[in-house]
């Protein structure tokens, strides 16, 4: 090494690489973020009876009730049938999202559940 010349760091190229494949990955993770809140996954309970959509932000954006699973004289039994078909439609959602995500960060070596 000439006098007055400092030692390259190892590795300071390679961290600048690294940064830059983070933030192209950031912003890989955005696009994919706002298509998924764009997708929708609708869910059924009672055969048919209850149908419920959400989207990918999990909101519910339609309910769709067949006429002869309203009985007034058992509102528990639409509550049960409500109530499975959202979450349902929930845990597909999430499942979507998952596997969307996973297809992203599955080069990246990282731990499962860390981004």
């Amino acid at each position: 090494m000439r006098a007055g010349k400092k030692p390259k760091k190892a590795g300071a190229g390679n961290m600048k690489q690294q940064m830059a494949q983070m933030q192209a990955v950031q912003r890989q993770m955005e696009q994919l973020q706002s298509e998924i809140s764009e997708m929708e996954t609708t869910a059924t309970s009672g055969g048919g009876a209850v149908s419920v959509t959400v989207n990918g932000d999990k909101e519910i954006k339609s309910i769709t009730l067949q006429p002869e699973v309203v009985d007034p004289d058992d509102i528990e039994m639409l509550q049960d049938l409500i109530m499975t078909a959202v979450n349902e439609a929930m845990r597909q959602m999430d499942e979507i999202s998952s596997g969307e995500m996973s297809k992203l960060t599955s080069g990246l070596g990282l731990p499962p559940g860390l981004l």
